[in-house]
This record gives structure tokens, C-alpha cells and sequence, in this order.
């Protein structure tokens, strides 16, 4: 723990460090990549909806020594529909069919229990209505509309159109990844999932507004220097709250790994999946794009402003100016870590000023101690 605290501690300073910004290019083809896996797969495979949002009924079978397939076939061929059957973790069956309304709910049921050898009255049912799905569905689309709105505005306010541009890019990564993963896997779509969804969201604006804040801190008065480049700072801030971002994840996401490999798979508490793998996915992907997409992205829509263009060729004329001379420069950073840590955080907001001596005055003619 004391490594890794000491790592901390170096990479907050700035002495050492990985270019992710320099780097970038890798991260969004990577994140590319992954987006198109996962739109295809949502394109062909489609999302497995619970009958919350299409309608349907859910039955509950006793504990019995039916396998899913041959429940599953049991079902398809009473209600005509296609069916989804979970094992559950104490022997019970948990029997979806989408499309069918009370009617036939109970023939569906009473032709489950002959097949299954269980008694009609043991089998429980649950009954949805498309209506009241196709309700609950608009409900959750708005719902996350109005989230990102808020979102992009308050961060606007906040900090600034372009990290709000920036962290909107980045949920949306994070939303097409988790729903891509749903569609690939096949996992049943519930409210619980919508649930996991924005929760997941709320932890990946969590790690970028920790990144935005520390570097609307660090680029202050950023154009009254000439010793780094905006995308060199965005990356000391990416690097200054790399562990505790890691750390956070890592917390956070060892919980839900409990819940969806261990509750979900071991015990099979097949519920548990719905909430679960959108809160497992999401968090690491919000943690990824918190690091490699949002902050680069910043970087690159300040870099096209006017003045940082100027302030690169600043600071690039400076850098051949000292290597003319044959001074040591190490990108900027080993010029204020020679000074010292806290030097060398305030020479990113500008010319460092020097403190007055304490023995001013002495030695001089007209200077007089008491």
C-alpha cells in the first residue's frame, strides 16, 4: 500500500507519468472498434426486452427437475409465443412469455403445470400489459434524455461548451458499450436495468468532473506561460488523479462483480443479472472513457482555439531556444521539479514569483538593524 501510495504521490507531482494524450489516436480507435462490435451486434441481435416494456406474463414454477430447454419448449408450444426460461438458484423455473394477454395466461398456465408435473395452483403468474410497457419504455427514453440535457448544461456552466461536448461524447460511449453488451449477451432488459444504467452514468461523470476540475485548476492564466502546452497539462491531469480514479473503480466495481458472477451465475439468482451487468459494464467503461476519450477530446478542441495554437508555438520556440543553449528540458516538466513539488504546480498558472530575501537592506550604507 505504501508503493502504491508513493506512486500516487509521483505521478500527482508530475514526476513521472504516461502520455495518454499524446497517445490518443489509439483510444479512440480502440473505443471505435468497441462502439461498432456493439452496434452491430445491437442491430442483429436486438435487445432481449422484459415484458415491463412489451407486455406479457411471467410464470413461476415450483422446484422441479424439468431442464430449461424442454421448459422452454413447453411454453413456446402452449402460448405460440417464443419464451425465456431462468433457472432459478432453489430448483424454480422462471417461465417469460411476451404477447399474451389473461385469457390465455391461465390455459398457458394450467398446460405448464401437466407438462411440468406440478400442481396448477403451485405455478404463480404475473400479468403486463403492452400499454402500460410501451408507457413504462417512453418513460425510461425521456428520463435519460432529460439526464443528458442537464448534464451538458450544467456542465457547460460549470466549466466550459467544450469539456460539456466532451463529457457528453463520453456517456454516450458508455451508454452504446453497456446496451451493445446487453444485446450480444442476450440478458433480459428490465427497469432494473435502466436503474443500473444512470447509476453507472453518475459514476462516469464522477471521474470526468474530478479530470475537468483538475485541470480547469491547473490551465489558469495558462497563455502567461510558455513552459507547457494545453494538452501537456490535460495530461498532468489525467496522470495527478489517475490512482484515485482507479481506486474508485476498482471499489466500486468488486461489489457488482459479487452480484452478477457470484449471485447471477454461482447462485443462480438470474434477477440479479439485470441490474448487475449494466452497473459491472459501465463502470469500467465509464472509467475508461473518464481517462482516454473525455479529457483527449478536451485537449483537441482547445488545441484548434487561437490562442493555445500561439501558445504551442511559444512554447515550442522556447524549447528550441534552450536546446540551442544545451539546456535540459524533459517536455518543461524537470525545470519546475527541480524547484520542487509546490513550484512546480504553480508554474503551470504562470511565472513564479520570488519571495522577498530576508536579509534585504543588510550590508547596505543606508541600511540600519535594530
Amino acid at each position: 500500500m505504501s508503493k502504491l501510495g508513493n506512486l500516487g504521490a509521483r505521478l500527482h507531482r508530475g514526476e513521472i507519468g504516461y502520455d495518454f494524450v499524446k497517445n490518443r489516436k489509439i483510444w479512440y480507435g480502440i473505443s471505435i472498434l468497441i462502439t461498432i462490435t456493439a452496434i452491430v451486434g445491437l442491430a442483429v441481435r436486438g435487445l432481449n426486452m422484459g415484458i415491463e416494456f412489451q407486455g406479457g406474463a411471467v410464470f413461476t414454477t415450483p422446484k422441479t427437475s424439468v431442464s430449461v430447454a424442454q421448459a422452454r419448449e413447453y411454453a413456446e408450444d402452449a402460448s405460440g409465443h417464443d419464451a425465456i426460461v431462468q433457472k432459478l438458484g432453489d430448483g424454480k423455473l422462471r417461465i417469460q412469455v411476451s404477447g399474451i394477454e389473461t385469457k390465455e395466461a391461465d390455459r398457458v398456465s394450467a398446460e405448464l403445470a401437466m407438462h411440468l408435473k406440478v400442481d396448477e395452483s403451485d405455478v404463480t403468474g404475473e400479468l403486463v400489459g403492452p400499454s402500460w410497457g410501451e408507457q413504462i419504455a417512453n418513460k425510461a427514453w425521456q428520463g435519460l434524455g432529460i439526464f443528458l440535457v442537464l448534464v451538458v448544461i450544467y456542465l457547460a456552466i460549470a466549466f466550459e461548451w467544450r469539456m460539456a461536448v466532451a463529457a457528453f461524447v463520453a456517456l454516450i460511449h458508455d451508454i452504446t458499450i453497456t446496451v451493445g453488451i446487453y444485446a450480444l449477451v442476450g440478458f433480459e432488459v428490465t427497469p432494473g436495468t435502466v436503474i443500473g444504467l444512470l447509476t453507472i452514468l453518475g459514476y462516469s461523470l464522477y471521474d470526468t468532473v474530478v479530470v475537468f476540475d483538475s485541470l480547469k485548476e491547473q490551465t489558469k492564466d495558462i497563455t502567461k506561460q510558455t513552459r507547457w502546452t494545453y494538452s501537456e497539462i490535460a495530461n498532468r491531469s489525467i496522470n495527478s488523479t489517475l490512482v484515485r480514479s482507479v481506486n474508485t473503480t476498482v471499489v466500486a466495481l468488486l461489489p457488482v462483480a459479487g452480484l452478477l458472477f457470484i449471485g447471477g451465475g454461482f447462485l443462480g439468482a438470474g434477477m440479479l443479472n439485470d441490474i448487475s451487468l449494466s452497473l459491472f459494464v459501465g463502470l469500467a467503461a465509464g472509467a475508461y472513457s473518464s481517462i482516454f476519450i473525455a479529457t483527449p477530446l478536451v485537449a483537441d478542441l482547445k488545441e484548434l482555439e487561437p490562442q493555445m495554437k500561439a501558445l504551442r508555438k511559444r512554447v515550442l520556440a522556447k524549447r528550441a531556444q534552450s536546446a540551442a543553449k544545451g539546456e535540459s528540458l524533459d517536455n518543461g516538466f524537470a525545470e519546475a521539479l527541480d524547484d520542487g513539488p509546490e513550484d512546480a504546480a504553480a508554474a503551470v498558472v504562470g511565472p513564479r514569483n520570488q519571495p522577498a530575501s530576508r536579509s534585504r537592506g543588510r550590508g547596505r550604507p543606508s541600511g540600519k538593524r535594530r
